[in-house]
C-alpha cells in the first residue's frame, strides 16, 4: 500500500508557484482534496466576476489626492457587460455628458487615470488604493497636471481612450480588474497609451499584468510603470513601438547608458 502522505518531488516546486502542479490523484482521477479545492477556486473566480465594486470606499481613500468622477459604460447590467464586450468599451451618454461638464476641468492634462472594474472588481478593491498611494509621489512629480480620477463601472480597457480624449490628456493609464483564473481572482492589470483617442487599437498599448500581493509586487509594477511612462513621453510612442529595455534594479540614469 502506498503512503499518500509521502513527500513527492513536486513539493519543493510548489513553494515557488501558485499554478496547479503535482496534483494528487486517486486512481485515474484527482483526489477528493484536489477536486474540492478546484471547485472552491472556481466559485471564487465566478464571484469575482459578478460582484459589484465598492467604489465608495475607494473614493474615500483617493479623493484627498484628486477629484473623482463616477462613470458607467454603455453596458447597463453585468450580464450585458459579459455578453456584449463592445458596450463596455464606451461610456453611456449620461456619463459622457457628466464627464464633459465636470466642474473646474482644465483644457488639457498631462495624465488621465481611469480605474475600471473590468472582469474582477475584487482586484480593484484590493489593489488600486495601495498601488496608487505607492505611485502618487512619482506620478505627481512626472505629471504636473493630472486629470480627475475616473471610476468606471462595467468597463473594459478601451473605455480609457474615450475618457482621455474627452479630457484632452497626453497620457492614459487604465487600472483594471483582470479575468480571474483558478489560482487567483484578484489580479490588477495596468495599461498605458500615449495620446489615446476613441478607436485606438491594442497594439498602441503597453500592459503590466498580475499586480497583486501574491503576484507582481506594487514596487516592481510601479517601477515598470514609471519607466514605461518616461520612455513613452520621451519617444512620443507607446505599444509595440515602445521597446521595454528596463533592467531591474538599475536606476533610470543608468538605464540610458545600457541602450
Amino acid at each position: 500500500m502506498s503512503n499518500s502522505n509521502a513527500k513527492t518531488p513536486w513539493e519543493d516546486m510548489k513553494r515557488f508557484t501558485s499554478a496547479r502542479i503535482g496534483l494528487s490523484r486517486s486512481g485515474g482521477s484527482l483526489s477528493t482534496k484536489e477536486m474540492l479545492q478546484l471547485r472552491f477556486d472556481h466559485a471564487g473566480a465566478r464571484d469575482a466576476v459578478w460582484n459589484a465594486c465598492d467604489w465608495k470606499e475607494i473614493e474615500e481613500k483617493l479623493s484627498s489626492w484628486l477629484p473623482v468622477i463616477s462613470l458607467h459604460s454603455a453596458a447597463n447590467s453585468r450580464q450585458d457587460y459579459l455578453l456584449r464586450p463592445d458596450l463596455g468599451r464606451k461610456l453611456e451618454e449620461t456619463s459622457l455628458q457628466t464627464l464633459r461638464k465636470f466642474p473646474n476641468l482644465q483644457k488639457e492634462y498631462d495624465l488621465s487615470i481611469s480605474i475600471v472594474d473590468g472582469l474582477s472588481p475584487l482586484a480593484v478593491e484590493k489593489n488600486v488604493v495601495p498601488f496608487l498611494e505607492y505611485l502618487r509621489p512619482q506620478l505627481t512629480e512626472l505629471f504636473p497636471k493630472i486629470a480627475p480620477l475616473a471610476f468606471v463601472t462595467n468597463g473594459r480597457v478601451a473605455i480609457g481612450d474615450q475618457i482621455s480624449e474627452s479630457l484632452s490628456a497626453n497620457m492614459t493609464v487604465v487600472l483594471i480588474g483582470e479575468r480571474p483564473g483558478l489560482t487567483t481572482a484578484d489580479s490588477l492589470g495596468v495599461y498605458i497609451t500615449y495620446q489615446s483617442k476613441s478607436g485606438t487599437t491594442d497594439e498602441r498599448r503597453n500592459c503590466i499584468s498580475n499586480v497583486r500581493l501574491g503576484g507582481l509586487s506594487y514596487e516592481r509594477a510601479g517601477a515598470k510603470l514609471i519607466y514605461l511612462l518616461k520612455e513613452a513621453l520621451s519617444q512620443k510612442i507607446s505599444g509595440v513601438l515602445l521597446k521595454d529595455r528596463m533592467v531591474e534594479g538599475i536606476a533610470g540614469e543608468e538605464q540610458n547608458k545600457l541602450r
